[in-house]
């Protein structure tokens, strides 16, 4: 018997395997197979879904469940989105992806980043795919952060720049 630390370790196995999620899926889970379960509940841990653009939209989690019926992807613990198309980064406690309505719920101390520096914090972040609109929700008797990047160079050249001389007014 070969002990366990003499059993090769694969890098696939430090990730799990990456599915294209609800493509890869549809076989698995039509209503015409009989092995299909409810819904997949075994673990995954990453996830990539296409959006209509055809950009990857990666989920990574500790549990990750899909039902074929609803379309909806859920995922817990941990969880970090990455959506380069978008250039948003995001970690939280669950998410939900609502491949129908092209939404996804973040929730759970949730954090999220976009290139340049802009920000959110919340207890609750829906992101709205088709209107790249987030709608965030703080805990109770709490409140929501954002962070925006403010590009100031043209206040700052306004003030350092002299006001236009004006002709002096002579009275009569």
């Amino acid at each position: 018997m070969i002990s366990a630390d003499k059993v090769p370790q694969l890098p696939i196995n430090r990730w799990g395997l990456a599915l294209m999620l609800p493509v890869a899926l549809l076989g698995i889970m039509s209503l015409d197979n009989p092995l299909r379960p409810n819904a997949l509940s075994t673990p995954l841990q990453t996830a990539t879904a296409q959006t209509s653009s055809n950009s990857p939209l990666t989920i990574r989690a500790d549990v990750q469940e899909y039902d074929a019926k609803s379309e909806v992807v859920i995922a817990r613990g941990n969880v970090q989105m990455l959506y380069p198309a978008r250039k948003i980064q995001a970690t939280a406690a669950q998410a939900q992806y609502f491949s129908k309505d092209r939404r996804i719920v973040l929730s759970g101390n949730v954090y999220i980043l976009q290139n340049g520096g802009n920000s959110i914090r919340g207890e609750t972040v829906t992101y709205l795919i088709d209107e790249g609109r987030f709608v965030a929700l703080p805990k109770a008797n709490r409140q929501v952060e954002s962070i925006y990047i403010v590009n100031d160079t043209q206040v700052n050249n306004q003030t350092n720049t002299p006001a236009p001389k004006t002709p002096a007014l002579k009275g009569r």
